[in-house]
């Protein structure tokens, strides 16, 4: 993977780059749809494709491992194949989804310990074994496995949590040297900056962090996780900016889980470069649509009549599909209801990073934020 800042913002730090991987370019910022279990929610690839814009996804090593499991990946040819997605992807390492396994998990040194959440059969994580679970999936992009502490955790045990991750940092990449990709293709390997919102442990994570790069030598970027876990949306800010002076400004950055398109503007111009989020989909299920002019509740009896487009400026389906038509499916518990819902919010959400993109190169992007950043929270 090879990654070029091409234009960055005399106002900000926001800039505009390219990732270069084996299964395509990446312009940079964008948003990476979650594709957990190898598909996204009611979306097909090929409206992640054509109406979406989609350059990038994600999938989860834990629930993957779990199923379809390993052999079925490896026997497939790697999750691209499986999937017939043939873009890049990204794997989160399974670590925030086992610590989020409370009563059924059991963290030492060597990893964890957990219950399958869904037959509670038994199976241990360790540095080692992601690593391993990562090359068999195939992911362009692996995370590193690691610790993701409670929000409001207190210092000491956010400090222990820390060292764990870094330990078990250092243990990911010494497996992912010894190691190859099995489909013939390269794959690249990001660190994640822990260090809940501790200034002083987040500049000792990210410092880490940096000497880890150096050892790679693998074009990867830098995560930067345990945010948007209960913490004042100002204090998650603030860690972001802690965290970006000290990364390597020629390395990629992702803000991991985050967020709302108010969040994504204000990570753009604090310097990050990637971001995921289950939000467009899970809140489109639940009839919420992302708008330049706010969010619009598609129950509400006001868009009963309603017949102008969902989004004018949208994407195909935005466009030909109206309110009324969309209220319709939801208060019909039509399944059409939550596709066409996530489908635009996904698509908001990468013409939103494509915009921002254009604004960076223009020059305004900060002019631009302004003008907008308000509008996108208020209710219509």
């Amino acid at each position: 993977m090879t990654f070029e800042v091409q234009h960055t913002d005399a106002a900000s730090d926001a800039r505009a780059g390219l990732i270069k991987t084996d299964h395509g370019q990446i312009q940079t910022p964008i948003f990476m749809p979650v594709g957990t279990v190898g598909s996204v929610k009611g979306v097909h690839f090929s409206e992640l494709r054509e109406q979406v814009k989609a350059q990038i996804i994600l999938g989860n090593t834990y629930h993957l491992y779990l199923r379809p499991g390993l052999e079925i990946l490896r026997q497939a040819g790697g999750l691209h194949k499986f999937n017939t997605w043939d873009r890049p992807i990204l794997t989160d390492s399974g670590g925030f989804q086992v610590f989020s396994l409370t009563g059924i998990r059991k963290l030492r040194e060597e990893g964890c310990e957990f219950q399958s959440h869904i037959d509670g059969s038994r199976h241990i994580f360790t540095p080692e074994n992601v690593m391993d679970t990562q090359r068999v999936i195939g992911a362009d992009i692996m995370m590193a496995f690691d610790e993701c502490p409670p929000g409001q955790s207190d210092y000491k045990y956010a400090e222990n949590s820390l060292r764990l991750t870094q330990r078990w940092l250092e243990r990911c990449v010494k497996r992912f040297n010894e190691t190859e990709p099995l489909y013939g293709y390269n794959q690249t390997l990001f660190p994640i900056v822990q260090g809940c919102t501790y200034k002083d442990l987040r500049q000792d994570a990210a410092k880490h962090v940096c000497d880890i790069l150096g050892q790679l030598n693998d074009g990867g970027g830098a995560s930067i996780g345990g945010l948007a876990v209960g913490e004042p949306t100002e204090v998650m800010y603030e860690m972001i900016e802690v965290v970006n002076e000290i990364l390597p400004k020629s390395r990629p950055r992702y803000l991991m889980g985050v967020g709302t398109p108010q969040n994504i503007l204000e990570g753009i111009e604090r310097g990050v470069d990637m971001f995921d989020c289950v939000m467009p989909t899970r809140n489109g299920r639940n009839a919420m649509l992302f708008t330049y002019e706010g969010t619009m509740n598609m129950r509400n009896k006001k868009w009963e009549n309603d017949f102008s487009p969902i989004d004018p400026e949208g994407c195909e389906i935005d466009r030909i599909h109206s309110k009324a038509y969309l209220h319709h499916l939801f208060k019909a518990q039509e399944l059409l209801a939550m596709q066409i819902a996530s489908i635009h919010n996904l698509a908001f959400y990468l013409r939103l990073v494509g915009d921002a993109r254009q604004h960076i190169i223009a020059g305004d992007f900060v002019q631009w934020k302004r003008s907008i950043i308000d509008q996108l929270g208020r209710r219509r």
